[in-house]
């Protein structure tokens, strides 16, 4: 019973691991949507600098090397963050001059916001409570920079769970909520460095919003 157990949640570890993976990749492929002149270079460099990252980045958890693998992950966020503030600012300053077209213009706005809510998600995912494989190893996810409700749910609650912790969908969908109503919903934040994200999430939401109303009422 006991081995059942392990192996199940090991691949349930897995399973959130994946949809880390599968986001960063995703990012990836919007990114490369992106029109020439909104990127840091040919559009395709930082999508290879982040597969190439990426690929150590696995390994390393695989290998059990796991402060190689924060290292490397925080790398790979770092990475996009970076291409993702630049295209927003080549973005609105192409905006005076009307140097892109409508459906361009529309369409990376909608990719960037997207990137904005999986990276944001990454981040997270990456750092609360000291990471990932940290909150793994914790019988219980009793602390972290973000007040989950499960975290508030009393003794005896018909919902309440000891061992939840806190997978890489909750960190999405506290990143979608920050993107659409510009703050927490049901997740009070705690840390510092989790306002200071999320005042940077907030601010690039706004930014592209502001770029998609702004288009729409130009058109009317």
């Amino acid at each position: 019973m006991t081995n059942k157990l392990d192996q199940t949640v090991k691949a349930v570890r897995r399973n959130w691991r994946l949809q880390a993976t599968i986001s960063i990749l995703a990012i990836c492929g919007l990114y490369l949507s992106l029109p020439e002149r909104l990127t840091l270079g040919p559009t395709w460099l930082l999508p290879a600098a982040v597969i190439l990252l990426l690929i150590p980045t696995i390994v390393f958890h695989r290998a059990g090397r796991h402060t190689l693998n924060f290292v490397f992950g925080i790398a790979v966020l770092a990475i996009i963050t970076t291409g993702l503030m630049f295209a927003l600012g080549f973005l609105i300053s192409g905006l005076p001059s009307k140097r892109q077209p409508p459906k361009d213009l529309l369409t990376s706005a909608a990719a960037l916001w997207i990137c904005n809510v999986l990276v944001f998600a990454s981040w997270y995912w990456r750092l609360d409570a000291g990471g990932p494989h940290i909150r793994e190893s914790r019988r219980s996810h009793i602390n972290g920079a973000f007040l989950f409700p499960q975290m508030m749910l009393p003794e005896g609650s018909a919902y309440a769970d000891s061992t939840w912790r806190p997978d890489f969908i909750d960190y999405l969908f506290l990143a979608f909520n920050t993107s659409t109503a510009f703050s927490p919903t049901d997740v009070p934040v705690l840390g510092r460095w989790a306002k200071v994200l999320m005042m940077v999430q907030s601010s690039i939401s706004l930014a592209t919003v502001a770029i998609l109303a702004a288009r729409a009422i130009n058109i009317l």
